[in-house]
């Protein structure tokens, strides 16, 4: 929580703080330790001193009661079964799993790949990898708005298809890919569906039936929840080979002894969410934000990503003739994020701004501004203020 009256966060796509229900979750796990010389203390053990999951003694029954429950939250969020989700350490770890774990298992019945141009580095990363290795993959164009065409889609798939990876929402321009009409093209073709949702899950719908997805990745720092947790939905029925091998934790779908702590801290997370999908405050202030720079900036200014089909909470846009970098230097109290860097006088644009076609010149000066559940209108009137003063100068 920001107690310092001058210091504004409009940097939510890139990690939100812990909310404070979530935060009294985790501080039942982390009781304060008395002094005992290692001897459990009078009163005997606190939930903060639970057992290993896997134990069948009465404090791992504890524990996994306790990863049960998170676990179920979670399917809660999505619109699944609670057998379907698997914990993992994030939405880096989900992907991973997501496209190299379907690539091993189905390798024998294809090789190619398809996934966009505008992919977390988590999704393109992994792709080049598996290149190595001797798969095929397809990175898909987008439009001018970051969005993917269902029929690029389509026209891309090959007998050898086994995977299509396209994510929800984009975390630099907040587009939202229409995921629907692509899943559609892939179960006609019997493909797996895996989406990256880290940026959707909590601020729109991400329910997988309606998506219609296999595969799901979901990142806790993105909403609410802690650093270091999140999971992968593997629909029932879909096998995919484990990216961590070991014992037969996550029903033999990831080895490693439970994080009980931090599945607890994503599962409150994402039941406290669901109350928070389809609330307008933080879309109002979103628009009110790129209304008050449109009055005051006019044509200097150029919004990034699609118009209506975006993330309520991003506004991405380049204010032109200006370095966003610099802009944002000169407001050191406002944390927020550019969309290109500039090094020996040449613009090197993120991989997204450049798959959308933006110009060097838009590209240079464009700022993403994310919003969360705790931005005021106040804030957003001190930030154009400030940007006022900063861009007129």
């Amino acid at each position: 929580m920001i107690t310092d009256r001058s210091l504004i966060y409009l940097d939510y796509n890139a990690s939100t703080p812990i909310a404070p229900q979530v935060a009294e979750v985790i501080a039942r796990f982390l009781p304060a330790v008395p002094q005992t010389g290692g001897r459990v203390p009078e009163g005997g053990l606190t939930a903060g001193w639970l057992g290993n999951p896997s134990s069948s003694h009465w404090a791992g029954v504890l524990a996994k009661a306790t990863g049960e429950l998170a676990r179920c939250q979670v399917a809660g969020l999505l619109g699944c079964s609670a057998e379907e989700i698997v914990f993992t350490s994030g939405g880096s770890e989900s992907n991973n799993h997501a496209i190299k774990g379907t690539f091993f298992a189905l390798q024998s019945r294809g090789n190619h790949i398809i996934t966009s141009q505008v992919e977390h580095p988590s999704i393109r990363q992994p792709c080049r990898f598996l290149e190595t290795l001797g798969a095929k993959v397809t990175f898909v164009p987008v439009d001018g708005y970051g969005m993917v065409d269902p029929d690029d889609v389509r026209k891309c798939i090959t007998d050898k298809t086994i995977l299509i990876s396209i994510m929800h929402a984009n975390n630099e321009v907040g587009t939202i890919q229409p995921l629907a009409e692509i899943s559609t093209i892939a179960c006609e073709r019997g493909i797996l569906f895996h989406t990256d949702a880290a940026q959707s899950v909590g601020k729109i719908p991400a329910n997988v039936e309606k998506l219609g997805v296999d595969l799901l990745s979901v990142a806790g720092h993105k909403l609410y929840a802690p650093k270091g947790v999140g999971c992968l939905y593997i629909r029932k029925g879909v096998r995919i080979e484990p990216l961590i091998h070991g014992a037969g934790q996550e029903s033999g779908r990831r080895a490693g002894t439970e994080n009980v702590l931090l599945n607890a801290a994503l599962g409150a997370a994402c039941e406290l969410a669901s109350g928070w999908i389809g609330k307008t405050k933080t879309c109002k202030l979103r628009d009110l934000f790129l209304e008050m720079l449109s009055e005051e900036f006019g044509d200097r200014i150029v919004l990034n990503g699609h118009p209506v089909e975006r993330l309520p909470n991003t506004l991405h846009v380049s204010f032109l003739g200006q370095s966003g970098a610099q802009i944002l230097s000169r407001m050191e109290d406002v944390a927020a994020s550019t969309g290109s860097a500039c090094h020996s006088g040449q613009v090197r644009l993120s991989p997204v701004l450049e798959a959308m076609g933006v110009s060097p010149e838009a590209g240079l000066g464009a700022i993403r501004f994310s919003l969360g559940r705790e931005t005021t209108k106040g804030e957003i009137v001190e930030v154009v203020r400030r940007l006022k003063r900063i861009v007129s100068s």
